[in-house]
């Protein structure tokens, strides 16, 4: 991992979409950017939790590994999405491990740092609470799915957030390479169950692989199908 300081003079977008990197930047935040490969890990379960991440570009795949050495994948977020974030709760070492699912390149706000100003910027404090209601949201939407959802729905609806789908105004119907095996990790199910249900998909034209994964917004009539 590469690490430099944050030097961005970017101004806020002209949507007026918060922008994170510009903001931290403007009212003289203490940050630094660190640019990790493909399967490089921010850090490890374990680790000691010292700050917050920010994710400018690229795709970060959070996971956990039980007692047993079993994996779980409990959330693969993108730009524009915070992780680490325990640390504030006061947890002392990392809940999970964070690796790189492609090329990243990551905003490192230091706790202390972070704490300072969300106590005197109220702009970043909305940003931030409403980023973590949301987070909380999907966390309870992700357990009912699994609780109450076939495989199938499971695995379209994880294909779907990938995609970003409901979370930018345009989702990216091209994924980055995602292994059939980290997919079964998301959703609970066997790397045979997912390969079925993929060529399914893939012969109703919801999923395609020229290129890469594309992803058809079509895939979500099997969310929304009783």
């Amino acid at each position: 991992m590469e690490t430099i300081k944050s030097s961005s003079n970017t101004k806020h977008n002209q949507k007026h979409i918060f922008n994170v990197e510009a903001y931290l930047a403007s009212v003289g935040v203490v940050t630094e950017v660190g640019q990790f490969r493909k399967s490089e890990k921010a850090y490890s379960q374990g680790d000691p939790a010292a700050d917050v991440l920010y994710i400018q570009e690229g795709r970060v795949k959070l996971s956990v590994v039980n007692p047993f050495g079993r994996e779980a994948v409990v959330a693969v977020l993108g730009s524009g999405d915070f992780f680490g974030e325990a640390c504030m709760a006061g947890h002392r070492a990392r809940r999970e491990t964070a690796a790189a699912l492609t090329s990243a390149t990551v905003l490192i706000i230091p706790k202390n740092e972070m704490i300072r100003t969300l106590r005197t910027e109220r702009a970043f404090s909305d940003r931030f609470i409403s980023y973590m209601l949301l987070r909380s949201i999907r966390t309870e939407e992700d357990l009912i799915d699994h609780l109450f959802n076939s495989s199938e729905k499971r695995l379209a609806r994880a294909l779907l957030l990938l995609a970003r789908y409901g979370i930018q105004e345009e989702p990216q119907q091209m994924l980055p390479k995602v292994s059939q095996g980290m997919l079964a990790e998301m959703i609970g199910a066997t790397r045979t169950r997912v390969n079925f249900f993929m060529t399914k998909f893939r012969k109703l034209g919801f999923i395609g692989y020229d290129g890469g994964l594309h992803i058809n917004p079509s895939l979500l009539t099997v969310v929304l199908h009783e």
